[in-house]
């Protein structure tokens, strides 16, 4: 199948701009902070864009002009008052604006906060040992029979209280509650661990993905990009190099 001008050209800057920000690894340089450039600012002027697009002009201005929904016209008034803090004659309005943002906020934040943090966790902590008979009671579900039946559960409740009697300073952390603490210690380790690989992969899927364009753009459908900028990157290092060997920045 024959490729289009378009995906050529995106074949290019996407090889071009892969390989200025892999040189990094090299040394800071001047195709590194063009790329780096570039990537900043496609991101906020798209980022500009679409907020125009789904906020000012989805949300406001055509439910107003289509729909007669004037009640918009409050929240806009609110955000406009916010923007008085660069006049400062005028910068106490914005703090009407600022109250009733914050004041909302909270009163759906905490409400929300409890209930997904807190009163969630407590209900999917003790879920596999605790149920709910027909008659409206609590029954233990645990199978001493069976004890690896609920053996996650077992171990999510044990963690939990571990971890929440390790941060619990009231008590000294001495005999039985010294285990306990270190108990807490290391399910914290294992969390920080398992965060930080689950990190690194999602890091190493992203380069291998870098890597795969890489391998596909070199083929000569594309016009073999990624030899081709390879060459210039690599050269264009050199250049820079030897020049600032040349010319030592002064002392």
């Amino acid at each position: 199948m024959e490729l289009t001008f378009g995906v050529i050209l995106g074949a290019w800057i996407a090889t071009g701009l892969t390989l200025f920000i892999l040189s990094f690894l090299y040394e800071d340089n001047p195709l590194f902070k063009l790329a780096e450039h570039l990537y900043v600012g496609v991101s906020l002027g798209y980022t500009i864009v679409k907020t125009y697009d789904t906020v000012i002009m989805t949300l406001i201005v055509r439910p107003i002009l289509d729909k007669g929904e004037w009640s918009l016209l409050i929240p806009v008034g609110i955000g406009m008052l916010m923007l008085t803090r660069y006049v400062p004659k005028a910068a106490w309005l914005s703090r009407y604006a600022f109250a009733f943002i914050v004041g909302v906020g909270a009163g759906l934040a905490i409400p929300r906060t409890i209930s997904s943090f807190i009163l969630k966790q407590i209900e999917d902590t003790v879920r596999p040992l605790l149920g709910i008979a027909p008659g409206g009671g609590v029954t233990f579900d645990y199978s001493l029979l069976n004890p690896a039946s609920h053996l996650n559960g077992i171990i999510i409740l044990i963690g939990v209280v571990s971890v929440l009697f390790y941060f619990f300073f009231s008590v000294e952390h001495s005999g039985p509650g010294k285990a306990v603490a270190r108990a807490g210690i290391l399910f914290l380790m294992i969390s920080f661990g398992a965060a930080f690989g689950y990190t690194v992969m999602a890091r190493m899927s992203l380069l291998i993905g870098r890597l795969t364009d890489l391998i596909e753009f070199s083929d000569s459908s594309y016009g073999r990009p990624t030899l081709w900028l390879v060459l210039l990157t690599v050269a264009t290092l050199i250049v820079l190099s030897r020049r600032g060997s040349a010319h030592p920045p002064n002392q």
